[in-house]
């Protein structure tokens, strides 16, 4: 690895109280001491003790730059493992970008984009899922998310997974040194053991890997789509969850013409909002437009808002969206429920039930204009993703794909051992799947990853993490 030592800002480009650089290496002491002097004081950084913070100012040569306060912390007690400055200079651009050009000047170069944390990594004072959970921290959209990256830091799935490689390890070990001392060791009643064990374990990484939708929406958001015939009031009900007049709402049927899209927090929740044109048969070449993006952000959503006027009969329109839909998680608002009733839950119900068999449907009456049923949207969602509760506490979610993708085919090949033990193949086969396995697990802490890809993961971080 490289072993010169870095500088970057560490804080956002913009006008603000404080803003902090980071430098970290080997002389990064060094390089603080040609540039700070104290206040009143010949005081020398490479004198004073760790993890203390030092009053005075930052030079370019005789030209004093700023008034700061330095971090002086020493390896290998530190984020990075090697010595580690910081100067919390006043937050303006220009005063920033002085005291990084006169680092630069004196013995430093700028750090890549995750080069502190990579080091870190490199360092062993993380692994790489906790590498990749301090991005997740910092790009978190909601609190569920926060939690569980906060979880994932703490070692939540690196424990885990480093609990599972010990368990397929002994089995490898085990089955290896039989091979090689069959005198000493024997196979006499293993097949049993091994396929107890390779089941638990299977059971394990399959709940891991199921995790994977619901963390991926606990992450990002649930996709989430607003469809329905034209004037049904989906407009009106994308203003009312964003708290502003986004959409044109008029009294006009085909108003909408295009998507619109929003990200919202529902008590937590992450929903990225799009409302689509009214899903209508229609002879305008534009509002027609509208129509077909609908059903193909349709066909996309993790969740449908299917919003009908409850106030008007259901029609072939109706029909063709109730289709459309009819594999999807599914929330249904019978608006309008402050006018005089004409479809009611059971007609809904009657209707999706003859298109499919799908369980995952709410329906709930609404009234936009009223505000009326809007609170329970909280609780159906949590109900089609998260039966009924969302719990970060103890349950693991996966929320990476590059960790999934690892889970399946360590899954995969637990069950290449289920199916060699059931066909009583020799036990050289369990060690070559177990192996796979044993691999792919390691490729979450980073103790099976490739150059390319662990430098592919932090060329993602943002400059000066």
């Amino acid at each position: 690895m490289k072993t010169d030592t870095i500088a970057a800002i560490a804080t956002g480009m913009s006008d603000s109280g404080i803003g902090i650089i980071r430098i970290s290496g080997d002389n990064a002491i060094n390089v603080a001491d040609q540039i700070y002097r104290a206040k009143n004081q010949n005081k020398k950084l490479c004198d004073v003790k760790s993890h203390t913070i030092h009053y005075g100012f930052i030079y370019d040569g005789e030209e004093p730059i700023d008034e700061v306060m330095v971090v002086v912390m020493k390896a290998p007690n530190t984020y990075t493992r090697e010595n580690t400055i910081e100067i919390d200079a006043h937050g303006g651009i220009l005063v920033m970008n002085k005291i990084l050009d006169v680092i630069l000047k004196n013995g430093c170069r700028l750090a890549e984009p995750g080069e502190f944390t990579k080091r870190a990594f490199l360092n062993d004072r993380i692994d790489l899922s906790k590498a990749e959970a301090v991005m997740d921290i910092i790009h978190s959209k909601n609190e569920f998310a926060l939690k569980a990256s906060l979880q994932q830091l703490k070692g939540s799935v690196s424990d885990k997974v480093r609990s599972l490689r010990e368990h397929i390890l002994y089995e490898i070990a085990y089955i290896e040194s039989a091979l090689d001392d069959p005198e000493h060791i024997s196979l006499e009643g293993y097949h049993d053991k091994l396929q107890e064990k390779s089941l638990q374990i299977s059971i394990e990484l399959k709940k891991l890997v199921d995790s994977a939708d619901n963390g991926k929406m606990l992450k990002d958001g649930i996709n989430t789509v607003i469809v329905g015939k034209p004037n049904a009031g989906k407009s009106s009900l994308l203003n009312l969850l964003v708290g502003e007049d986004r959409a044109i709402v008029t009294s006009i049927a085909g108003t909408t013409r295009d998507v619109l899209e929003e990200s919202i927090k529902l008590h937590g929740i992450g929903l990225n909002i799009i409302d689509t044109a009214g899903i209508r048969d229609t002879a305008d070449e534009v509002e027609k437009i509208g129509v077909d993006r609908a059903r193909k952000y349709a066909e996309n959503a993790d969740l449908i808002v299917y919003v009908v006027d409850s106030s008007c009969s259901l029609d072939e329109n109706d029909r063709e969206i109730m289709e459309l839909i009819a594999s999807k998680k599914v929330i249904v608002l019978l608006n309008k429920s402050d006018l005089d009733q004409v479809v009611s839950e059971s007609d809904i119900a009657e209707k999706m039930d003859l298109l499919s068999q799908n369980k995952a449907i709410k329906i709930i009456k609404t009234s936009t204009k009223e505000n009326v049923g809007i609170d329970v949207l909280e609780l159906a969602v949590k109900e089609l993703f998260f039966d009924g509760k969302i719990s970060i506490n103890d349950e693991i979610y996966i929320t990476n794909q590059r960790h999934k993708a690892a889970l399946s085919e360590a899954y995969d090949s637990m069950q290449f051992v289920l199916e060699s033990l059931k066909r009583k193949m020799p036990e050289d086969f369990y060690s070559i799947d177990l192996m796979n396995a044993y691999a792919a697990l390691g490729r979450i802490i980073g103790e099976e990853v490739e150059d390319d890809v662990v430098n592919e993961i932090f060329q993602k971080f943002c400059m000066g993490k």
